[in-house]
């Protein structure tokens, strides 16, 4: 494809309330643990914990996280796949959220999924003509030249051969069984599809043709998506916009430039450093890559205030007990962060770093510490000056005293020896941190 045509994709900001396809608010869900002869529920796995976002017609929004963040069961839910425990799912201004299996028969002609394992989602009994001919038969739908034609016409649309129409699943590769499931989906002309990983489980040269194919289809049927993903380089390619999840939250969710240039949220800008540069002359170039401490807490009992303070080197106390808001911090980019990268400290007067911080700070390069925070003052100072009413230290005070009111949680050698004098108690990070190689 010579021209990528997310790069003249209508912002958010840009966007009319009247374009919002599905509107999710404050969705929920948290599946029961039950023990014991009664089976009686003594605790519950918080998967899904209060998703706030909007899907505009024709654009593709893009979901990441780590896996056990919860991104797979949030597109069962707004498909109706599974029920909600809470929250509010609005498909084109109605409210589907408790529809039951009668009430969504309408809906599902519109609303479509593409599951992740291309082996397991086809049933190895029914031919694929079968397969793909049976959204047809369950809406009662019969296509003009009837559904063996239409069936056919679907095959060749996903670049498989008509002639294919009596075989079975298990005669196809990975990738032509994906391309059965995208026409499975594409068989009803739905609004919006919503696509697991549908490429996560393919070799990598059949991922760039799967996602071209979705490229080309969307811009041939006018197709809405929402694309679950782990690779960040598809996800680059196809969103619109991009979700990042962590332990059942949105922590941002940006405009495709916007996250991947300046990402605000910390967790965000480690999953960047993760990105491997595919540049033989680099090899040798010094990598910046922050490792995060630990694991992802249980969903069973996730931790208070901001999720991510058990892992994040700039969480200080407020972020363990305040959960912090999604807020609109740039125009097209919502951060939930009390000390957000690239911008002006949301939490100034906060700055005693947690012990867990400094010990996640111990995994991040120095250089990239020191990045963060002059950028983090630079950015500061600029947005106060152009105001004409930030506070002096911000707008007025040198960069070395700005980065260290305004960015407190950087681990730098002088904010964790600062930090160290007031929770009085001795730091050694300046000699004992370890550089990345």
């Amino acid at each position: 494809m010579s021209e990528n045509p997310k790069d003249t994709a209508v912002t958010t900001a840009d966007a009319a309330d009247g374009d919002i396809l599905l509107k999710v608010t404050g969705l929920q869900k948290h599946f029961p643990i039950k023990k014991g002869l009664l089976q009686r529920q003594v605790g519950a796995v918080h998967a899904v914990d209060g998703l706030d976002f909007e899907v505009r017609k024709g654009e593709t929004l893009g979901v990441v996280g780590e896996s056990g963040c919860g991104k797979s069961t949030m597109g069962r839910l707004i498909t109706r796949l599974l029920e909600p425990t809470g929250g509010k799912v609005e498909f084109e201004g109605k409210d589907i959220t408790h529809l039951g299996v009668a009430g969504m028969r309408p809906l599902r002609r519109d609303v479509q999924m593409i599951f992740q394992d291309p082996y397991s989602s086809l049933n190895p009994r029914h031919t694929i003509g079968t397969i793909v001919g049976a959204p047809f038969k369950l809406q009662g739908v019969t296509p003009e030249g009837g559904i063996k034609k239409e069936v056919q016409r679907l095959l060749s649309v996903v670049g498989l051969n008509p002639e294919h129409y009596n075989r079975y699943p298990h005669e196809f590769s990975g990738g032509q069984r994906q391309r059965i499931g995208i026409a499975r989906a594409l068989a009803l002309s739905p609004k919006l599809v919503v696509a697991d990983e549908p490429v996560s489980a393919l070799d990598v040269s059949i991922q760039a043709q799967v996602v071209n194919l979705l490229d080309d289809l969307q811009q041939e049927l006018g197709l809405t998506y929402v694309i679950i993903a782990h690779d960040l380089s598809v996800v680059r390619h196809v969103s619109d916009r991009i979700a990042v999840m962590y332990l059942g939250k949105i922590v941002e969710l940006a405009d495709r430039d916007l996250l991947y240039t300046s990402p605000m949220h910390p967790y965000t800008k480690a999953l960047m450093s993760a990105v491997p540069i595919p540049d033989p002359a680099r090899k040798s170039a010094k990598s910046e890559r922050i490792l995060l401490k630990g694991d992802v807490p249980s969903p069973i009992s996730p931790p208070s205030g901001c999720r991510f303070h058990t892992r994040c080197w700039k969480a200080t106390e407020i972020c363990k007990t305040t959960e912090p808001p999604l807020l609109e911090l740039r125009p097209g980019q919502r951060v939930a962060c009390h000390h957000p990268e690239n911008f002006e400290d949301q939490q100034p007067q906060d700055t005693v770093l947690l012990s867990d911080a400094k010990a996640a700070a111990e995994l991040v390069a120095d250089e990239v510490l020191a990045e963060s925070a002059e950028t983090s003052a630079a950015v500061a100072e600029a947005v106060g000056k152009g105001d004409g009413a930030a506070s002096g230290a911000t707008a007025k005070e040198p960069a070395g005293e700005s980065a260290e009111e305004s960015e407190p949680a950087e681990a730098t050698a002088e904010e964790s020896g600062a930090a160290s004098d007031e929770s009085g108690e001795p730091e050694t990070q300046a000699e004992d941190t370890p550089k990345k190689k």
